[in-house]
């Protein structure tokens, strides 16, 4: 081999032309329900709050029956079939001790958390347990009727109140022959009828209602709720007069029933879910 010549190297072919892959189209993505988790502190306790989306519902076995349910005070609620739930009264129950708790709470002075004392932050402490556990009782309540309700019928009434406007304190009424005085407005009367309201809890239960029944695959119905216990089930006759306390007389037929299940029974009839009877 002549110097300088080195030999020559050999060619290796082309290697083959290099495609970037073709995209693959995404994979229907499954949709799974969406939980949020909170922490919620109440005094010494913490618990934890899971809130689902898209979770699918559990039908409940049809029963064919339906129900109008008219909410009070003397009983918690009454079916259209005459059913009475009692009216467990959790406030009025534990008010006796919750007094004590706020007459010994209301003996140390108004000071900062960080400045209270041992015995303030237990009196502090008594009072905050008391009450959560009157919530407690309420949710308990409220849980376990609406279950019922909700296993037992397929189509449920309810009247759609309005709470807040309920609960209102009356306004006063100026006296007009004397300036500066006022009329009695029943106030007081009233105060005691909107702590009943309050301690029945009717917006916490008819909130939970709403929920079980749309997780069973139940039907819920508000309806307009005035003149339901004034309202005779039989001619159809509207008159204040109809009612005298739990006691319902017609006027013109002289139809005669519990004032709690004539408003459950119209309550029905507002819904749609029984027909009046033919005259």
């Amino acid at each position: 081999m002549p110097l300088g010549l080195h030999p020559a190297r050999p060619r290796h072919p082309c290697p083959p032309p290099r495609h970037r892959p073709r995209p693959r189209p995404p994979a229907p993505a499954r949709e799974r329900p969406r939980q949020d988790r909170q922490h919620q502190a109440r005094g010494r306790k913490w618990y934890v709050v899971l809130a689902c989306d898209n979770v699918p519902t559990e039908p409940l076995p049809a029963t064919g029956a339906m129900t109008g349910i008219d909410m009070g005070v003397t009983h918690f609620a009454t079916t259209s079939e005459g059913a009475h739930i009692e009216n467990p009264r959790h406030a009025k129950r534990n008010a006796d001790a919750l007094a004590d708790a706020q007459r010994a709470l209301k003996a140390f002075p108004r000071r900062k958390r960080e400045n209270r004392s041992a015995k303030h932050r237990q009196a502090v402490e008594k009072v905050a347990r008391l009450h959560r556990k009157v919530r407690r009782q309420r949710l308990d309540h409220a849980h376990k009727t609406a279950l019922a309700l909700v296993r037992d019928y397929d189509r449920i009434a309810h009247e759609q109140l309005r709470i807040a406007n309920m609960v209102r304190t009356p306004r006063p009424k100026p006296d007009p022959e004397r300036p500066g005085s006022f009329l009695p407005n029943g106030a007081t009367s009233k105060a005691g009828l909107n702590r009943s309201i309050l301690d029945a809890g009717w917006g916490v239960f008819l909130g939970i209602l709403t929920q079980k029944a749309e997780s069973a695959a139940r039907i819920v119905i508000p309806v307009d709720p005035r003149n339901t216990s004034r309202t005779c089930p039989e001619c159809g006759h509207v008159d204040s007069e109809n009612r005298d306390g739990e006691k319902f007389q017609c006027t013109a037929c002289g139809h005669r029933d519990h004032a709690d299940r004539v408003g459950a029974w119209n309550v029905a009839l507002r819904a749609g879910l029984v027909l009046p009877d033919a005259a």
